[in-house]
């Protein structure tokens, strides 16, 4: 058993490894919708072992949060801003014959949308579904006979129907299971808490800094050449960093919906053109969500109540026999400054150039795609084990976290209630400090 278990950790090692030696622009080339970073599609098929657990500890609970499925845009901006663009140059004469096909694209891409902002797609209830059905198949010892199902949702419609998907998909492997489920109002102080630390803007230098950096990715004369006639007589009308953003966005946003078979929007871009706009957009969530120090560094204590009501949660069901297992559905504006407030994988890291965030491993597409999810597994020998290990899975990935263990990737949970209930308590503190001083 141990010498299959350390053949195991080994290749987890280099699997783990050979991922990390991946630049972005090899994973675009593999998977455009990387470049999506939140619009990102699940990765449905990525397999990784499973490190066994030491000797006599079993699976017994299920802590989880995870972000609904893929879901159509959520407002009209996304499309209205490159479509009226496209508009007024067609009535001035301006477009070339590819740009008529983009129009007409963008219409009916927009007539596929309409009376569905926001909601979830047939394919995100098909990633909630799979997740389901593997979290089924991992995990028997917990979710066999009539074990406990809690599901919470927040109060938006695709993270309900997220959460239905996720437990229809159990209910048929597994008719005998006990599930409860809600939505409401009064969860949502931790389910999707968003206080003055995400409202507030960015610090004014380092606003004109992210534009001066987004400037340097942002245009795409090929695009412009491509769906105009004369494109400086063009460029009069359109904003071409914007209609470079948005068409790129579409074309990639398309691919979490039933329409994207038809598209060819993606097919008008480089590697090159898509990689820029992932890392425009990738150093904007790790400025807006991560730690960085230009943005004031605390943006993952957004979550703080989140993590206190995990620990709580689990500390209150580790006293059951058969605790089972807790579902949230939510927001990828919770999961990833979660996973930043955690120190997951490292994505709590400090970063003052951004030409390094990704050579950092700081990689937002990894983090929270659709149906991204967070999942906590605890293991014991028995009710009376006071030594619960448990292991963090990202995306149903085993991950890393800044603390201590002698059996990774199954960490001590005595120790890391210590350590992030110490970490949340000198934040309280220091808010509590700037409050009074204030």
């Amino acid at each position: 058993m141990k010498r299959n278990r350390f053949y195991i950790i080994v290749l987890w090692s280099l699997l783990v490894l050979c991922a990390q030696a991946q630049t972005v622009t090899d994973m675009i080339k593999k998977d455009p919708s990387y470049a999506a970073c939140n619009y990102r599609i699940y990765p449905d098929s990525v397999e990784m072992p499973m490190t066994p657990p030491p000797d006599g500890k079993k699976p017994f609970y299920i802590s989880h949060y995870g972000r609904h499925g893929s879901r159509y845009i959520n407002n009209r901006k996304g499309y209205d801003v490159p479509y009226k663009m496209m508009l007024k140059a067609d009535s001035l004469g301006l477009l070339t014959p590819m740009g008529h096909d983009v129009l007409k694209e963008i219409e009916l891409i927009i007539a596929d949308t309409e009376g569905q902002w926001g909601d979830l797609t047939g394919f995100g209830q098909l990633q909630q579904r799979h997740i389901s059905q593997r979290m089924m198949e991992r995990y028997p010892e917990i979710l066999s006979g009539d074990a406990r199902v809690d599901a919470r949702s927040t109060v938006v419609n695709r993270c309900m129907l997220s959460m239905g998907s996720f437990l229809m998909e159990m209910a048929r492997i597994n008719p005998q299971l006990r599930i409860t489920m809600r939505a409401t109002k009064r969860d949502m102080w931790y389910m999707n808490h968003q206080d003055k630390l995400l409202r507030k803007d960015m610090p004014e230098e380092t606003e004109k800094a992210y534009d001066e950096f987004v400037a340097k990715y942002s245009k795409n004369h090929k695009l412009m050449k491509l769906l105009f006639i004369n494109a400086d007589s063009a460029s009069k009308i359109v904003d071409e960093t914007w209609l470079n953003y948005y068409i790129i966005k579409m074309g990639l946003f398309q691919l979490n919906t039933r329409f994207y078979k038809n598209t060819f929007l993606t097919d008008l871009f480089e590697v090159e053109d898509l990689y820029n706009l992932w890392k425009t957009d990738n150093v904007w969530w790790y400025l807006n969500y991560g730690s960085s120090e230009l943005n004031d560094g605390d943006r993952p204590f957004t979550q703080r109540y989140l993590l206190r009501q995990i620990i709580a949660d689990a500390d209150s069901c580790m006293q059951l026999e058969r605790p089972g297992v807790q579902l949230r559905f939510g927001h990828e504006t919770v999961l990833l400054p979660l996973t930043c407030l955690l120190g997951i994988n490292g994505y709590d890291k400090h970063i003052d150039n951004w030409e390094d965030i990704e050579s950092e491993g700081w990689l937002s597409s990894s983090v929270f795609p659709m149906a991204s999810n967070l999942q906590l597994i605890f293991y014991r020998t028995d009710i009376n084990d006071k030594d619960v290990l448990f292991k963090v899975l990202l995306n149903e990935q085993e991950a890393q976290l800044p603390i201590t263990t002698d059996c990774a990737p199954y960490y001590h949970w005595n120790d890391f209630r210590e350590h992030y209930l110490d970490k949340l308590d000198k934040y309280d503190k220091k808010r509590r400090a700037l409050t009074v001083a204030q």
